[in-house]
Order: C-alpha cells, then structure tokens, then sequence
C-alpha cells in the first residue's frame, strides 16, 4: 500500500518510530510530526493505528514505543545468540572490574550497544543500551572499524571525525594509525575520548570462522590503574568467543 505522495506507509511508519531514541522515549503527536517531517494528521492517523497493534502506546497526550515492538524486536534480533553468550562472562567480569562493561556491535559506520552492565558509583559513561556512537569515537567502534571491511574503513577515515575532547581522534592520519595498532596489538585503549574521566578499553570477540563480529568493553576511571583491566577483558572475550562458536555448532 502507497501513500498519496508516493511514499508508502511502511516508510511512514519507519519515520514516526525513528523519532523516538534513548534520550527521547516520549513525545506528543506534534513533535512526532514535527521530528519525522510528515503532516500533523499522518501522524495522527498513524500512531491511532499503530497503537491498536501495540507497537505504540499512548496515555492522554504521550506517546511512547509500545512493548510489543520490543516483544517483536527482541524475538528478531540477531544479537540474541551473541548476548545469550556473553552474559555469564560479562557478569564474572563486571565482579571483577566494578565499573561498566558494555557489548557493541557495528551497524553501518556506527557501533550499536546491545548489552550494557553498570554500578553505583561507577565511572561516568554516556552509552546504554540501543545507544550508537560513530566508529572512530570510542573503544568499541575503534575494534570494529579496525576489523572491518576496507571500503568501511576508508569510508569512515575519510570523515567527518566529530570529536568529543582534545582526546578523540580527529584526523585521518591519526585515525589510519590507530587502526593499524589495534590490530596489531589486539585491543584499543582509549583515554578521555568520549569523557576526560573515563577510560574505554575494547577487545574483539570472534565467531566460529574467527570472524570480528562484536567487541567487548569496559569504561574505567582514567588513571594509572586503567590498563592492568585488559588481561581480565581478554579472557573474558576468549570465553565469550568459544561459547560463540560452541552454540553455531550446535545450531543454537
């Protein structure tokens, strides 16, 4: 089915769901118009529709993601396996780090946080789960960038580089060379790139064909302690990748 302007309502719908993010779970029918570019009464129309179906819900004047969305995307997603995996390591190791550890996975030139664990009192950290942040910003995306595709690569280095502190890397050079090192030494360690206070440290986990598929990491205090975290981080990630490869034996 098309809408009236060419565009179908497929598409329509796609837009008023992307309005919502993990900083925004609540909106009024006009910022939904308003944020998705479509008319006040598509919008009104739709989300009347939608939250019928349960991908909305609706009290009064808010609108929010309704949980059979959730419902639906969490049957779907492709992640599950690799959270179901991850989870025991990643509780054994968030006992050990006390600070966040977080699970990522790239999603076109971003990294997509699918599992996150945090503290009272842990370091600060601007990541959640569903939260994305660019390939060259953080820890994360630096491993997935690293062992990405050559075009995805050259793409990303190529910019733009938004930088968060004096820290992030911003230029190509810099980017190219960074790269090359967490390859070669098989973890990124990044200092105050997203926060002045905050470490992040990131492994690879790999599939059963040694496939880069996801990254692990911790976000720590940016001290002189930080770096004695990355042996605990890779055994968790040799553990993680064996379950990996144990449940595609499987067929899980």
């Amino acid at each position: 089915m098309r809408a009236a302007a060419g565009e179908s309502v497929l598409s329509r719908v796609i837009r008023i769901l992307e309005t919502f993010g993990s900083d925004v779970t609540v909106l009024s029918v006009s910022q939904i118009a308003r944020r998705s570019g479509l008319h006040v009464a598509t919008v009104s129309r739709l989300v009347e529709q939608m939250t019928r179906l349960g991908l909305l819900q609706r009290d009064g004047r808010s609108v929010r993601i309704g949980v059979r969305m959730w419902e639906l995307g969490s049957r779907a997603s492709p992640t599950v396996g690799l959270r179901e995996a991850a989870m025991p390591f990643m509780e054994d190791l968030h006992a050990v780090v006390g600070h966040h550890i977080q699970l990522g996975v790239r999603e076109g030139d971003e990294v997509l946080f699918v599992e996150r664990l945090a503290a009272p009192g842990a370091v600060i950290n601007y990541t959640r789960v569903a939260g994305r942040l660019p390939l060259h910003a953080s820890s994360s995306g630096l491993v997935l960038c690293a062992h990405a595709p050559a075009d995805v690569q050259e793409r990303v280095i190529a910019g733009p580089l938004r930088t968060y502190t004096e820290h992030t890397i911003g230029t190509p050079r810099r980017l190219r060379s960074f790269l090359a090192q967490v390859r070669r030494q098989g973890y990124a360690f990044c200092q105050g790139h997203i926060h002045p206070d905050a470490a992040g440290i990131a492994v690879p986990l790999h599939d059963a064909r040694r496939r880069v598929v996801a990254a692990l990491a911790a976000i720590v205090p940016n001290d002189e302690n930080a770096r004695a975290q990355i042996p605990a981080l890779r055994a968790a990630a040799r553990g993680i990748s064996r379950a990996m490869a144990g449940r595609e034996a499987n067929g899980t």
